[in-house]
C-alpha cells in the first residue's frame, strides 16, 4: 500500500516540498526561494507563475531525493500563505496582475472608509474577522479596480480568484479544479463561517461577482487528483489548509485549549475552541481551524505580521548576517540587548493593535550599542510581540496559565525560545519535528487516504523535543514588558496624514 505524503508548503519567501513517511517522519526535503516586489511603500507582491514554478520544481526534486517510486506516493497535501490574492483568466490561466501578499497595506485607507461607515460589527459578526487590509476581500476589490477591464471580465465570468491553494490545486489539476477549502475561505473577508458559504451581502458590498469565487470543501477529503505529467501517475489531493491551520493539525493541538505558535515569516497563534465560535473583544480573529466532513472545528487567532522577516532583513537589508541561523550565536555574545528594543512594524501591527500605520523602529540605541545587541532586541521583539497575544488570549477565556506549543523556522533558536519562556512566565514546548506546518498537509492528505484511521493514531506520533521553563523574576518581566510597550506606542500611527 502507498503510504509516502508529498506535503507542499508554499510559503511567503519560498516554496518547499516535504516527503513524509507514515510515522510523520521527513524523508526528504527541498526548498527554492522566489522574488519579493515592493513596488510602493507598504506594498508587497509576488509573481504567481513564479510561485507555480517554483512548487511543481522543489516537489519534483524532493521526490527524487526521496528515493521512492511515484507508486509509493499516497496523496499530496497543501498548505499555503494566506490571504495572499490571485486573480486569472479561466479560459487561460493566465494572472491578471501580480498576486497582493497577505502583508501589502495598499488597501489600508479603503478598509478605514468602511470602518468609519460602520460596517466592523457585521463583517465581524459574519466572519469572525476585524477589518483590515490583511485579508482578501479589499484585495480582490483593488485588482477589479486598478487592472484595465477586469470589472467586465469578472462579471461575464471571465475570472477566477483563488488564495494560494487554489493557485496550486488548478495548476495540479490543469485547470479542472477550482477550489479552496474551509479554512482558507474563512480568511478573505468573504467568508459566513457560520453558514459556511461565501457571503452574498459581502460580496455586493465589495463588488465582487460570485462567480469568480473557489468551491469550499472540507479540509480533509479528495479536492482532485494531480496531473499524471507532474510526477508519473495521478495523484489525490486530499489534504489543504492555510498554513497556520495546518500547523495547529501538525501540532496535534485536537483539544480544545490548546495552543501553537508559530514563528514564520510572521508569528501567528492559534487556540483550539472546538465546535464553539468563540467572539473576541480584545482584537483577536476568530476564524476555521480545519473541516473534517461536516464537523468544523474553529479557533481563536492572534496574528503578528513580522517574526522571521525581521531576521530576513538582518541578513539581506543590513548584512548583518550571513544567514539566519547565525542570528543565534551573534545574539548569545551579549547577556542582554543593553537596553535596545527593536519594534518590527515594517508593515503595521497585526493583533492585538491592529495599527497598519505603525511602522518599524529602534529605540534605546547608545553609542556602545552593537549588532549583537541589535541582533538580539530582533530576536526579542518576536518573544514581546508573542507575549503580547497570549496575555490576550488569557484574557478571552479567562485563564492565567497556558503552556504553549512552538514551531517554525526561528523555534531552532533556544536563545529565543528560553526568552519567549521567561518573558511570558510560561512553558515553551518545542516538537522533534518543527515543520508541522508541513506535516498538517501531510496529516490531513493522509486521513482521507487511509495512512491513518483517526486524530488519535496521529496523536500517536507526535513527540517533544525540548521544554523551555521560566527562569526570569517576575520584577524584571514587568520592566521589559512595561519598556515594550513604550517602544510600541511610539511607533503608533507613524504614517498617518495628520
Amino acid at each position: 500500500m502507498a503510504s509516502y505524503i508529498i506535503a507542499l508548503d508554499q510559503g511567503t519567501t519560498s516554496s518547499r516540498c516535504i516527503v513524509f513517511d507514515a510515522k510523520g517522519n521527513n524523508v526528504a526535503m527541498a526548498q527554492k526561494e522566489f522574488k519579493q516586489y515592493f513596488p510602493n511603500d507598504g506594498w508587497v507582491e509576488h509573481d504567481p507563475e513564479e510561485i507555480w514554478e517554483s512548487q511543481i520544481s522543489v516537489a519534483k526534486e524532493a521526490v527524487q531525493k526521496s528515493g521512492i517510486s511515484v507508486q509509493d506516493i499516497a496523496a499530496v497535501g497543501i498548505t499555503n500563505q494566506r490571504e495572499t490574492t490571485i486573480v486569472w483568466d479561466k479560459k487561460t490561466g493566465k494572472p491578471i496582475a501580480p498576486a497582493i501578499v497577505w502583508q501589502c497595506r495598499r488597501t489600508a485607507e479603503y478598509c478605514g472608509f468602511l470602518k468609519s461607515e460602520g460596517y466592523g460589527d457585521k463583517i465581524k459578526e459574519k466572519t469572525g474577522l476585524l477589518i483590515d487590509a490583511y485579508f482578501s476581500a479589499t484585495k480582490i476589490k483593488w485588482l477589479l479596480d486598478h487592472v484595465e477591464g477586469a470589472k467586465e471580465r469578472a462579471k461575464n465570468g471571465e475570472l477566477l480568484f483563488g488564495t494560494i491553494d487554489s493557485w496550486l490545486i488548478y495548476n495540479l489539476t490543469g485547470g479542472k479544479v477550482h477550489a479552496t477549502d474551509y479554512s482558507n475561505a474563512a480568511r478573505t473577508m468573504l467568508f459566513n463561517i457560520h453558514t459556511l458559504q461565501w457571503d452574498e451581502e459581502l460580496l455586493k458590498l465589495f463588488h465582487i461577482p460570485a462567480c469568480m469565487m473557489p468551491k469550499v470543501m472540507p479540509s480533509c477529503g479528495i479536492f482532485g487528483y494531480a496531473q499524471k505529467e507532474l510526477f508519473g501517475r495521478e495523484i489525490p489531493i486530499s489534504g489543504v489548509a492555510g498554513d497556520q491551520q495546518a500547523a495547529l493539525f501538525g501540532q496535534c493541538c485536537f483539544d480544545v485549549g490548546n495552543v501553537k505558535n508559530t514563528y514564520g515569516t510572521g508569528g501567528f497563534m492559534l487556540m483550539n475552541t472546538g465546535k464553539n465560535a468563540v467572539t473576541s473583544h480584545h482584537g483577536l480573529l476568530t476564524t476555521i481551524g480545519w473541516g473534517i466532513g461536516s464537523d468544523i472545528t474553529y479557533v481563536l487567532e492572534g496574528s503578528v505580521f513580522i517574526c522571521g522577516a525581521a531576521v530576513q532583513w538582518l541578513r539581506d537589508g543590513l548584512g548583518l548576517v550571513a544567514k539566519a541561523s547565525d542570528t543565534e550565536a551573534l545574539a548569545a555574545s551579549v547577556p542582554t540587548t543593553d537596553g535596545v528594543y527593536f519594534v518590527p512594524a515594517f508593515v503595521g501591527l497585526g493583533a492585538p493593535y491592529w495599527d497598519p500605520y505603525a511602522r518599524g523602529a529602534m529605540f534605546g540605541i547608545t553609542r556602545s550599542t552593537t549588532k549583537a545587541h541589535v541582533t538580539r532586541a530582533v530576536l526579542e521583539s518576536m518573544a514581546y510581540q508573542t507575549a503580547d497575544v497570549v496575555n490576550v488570549m488569557k484574557k478571552e477565556v479567562g485563564t492565567t496559565y497556558c503552556s504553549l506549543r512552538v514551531d517554525g523556522g526561528a523555534s531552532a533558536n533556544n536563545l529565543l525560545l528560553q526568552f519567549q519562556s521567561d518573558i511570558m512566565g510560561s512553558n515553551i514546548i518545542r516538537p522533534k519535528c518543527i515543520e508541522t506546518t508541513a506535516l498538517g498537509a501531510s496529516f490531513l492528505a493522509g486521513l482521507a487516504t487511509g495512512i491513518y484511521s483517526s486524530q488519535n493514531e496521529i496523536a500517536s506520533i507526535w513527540q517533544i523535543d525540548r521544554e523551555f521553563t521560566p527562569a526570569m523574576s517576575e520584577f524584571e518581566r514587568d520592566e521589559r514588558l512595561r519598556k515594550w510597550h513604550k517602544a510600541v506606542r511610539a511607533c503608533s500611527g507613524w504614517e498617518q496624514r495628520n
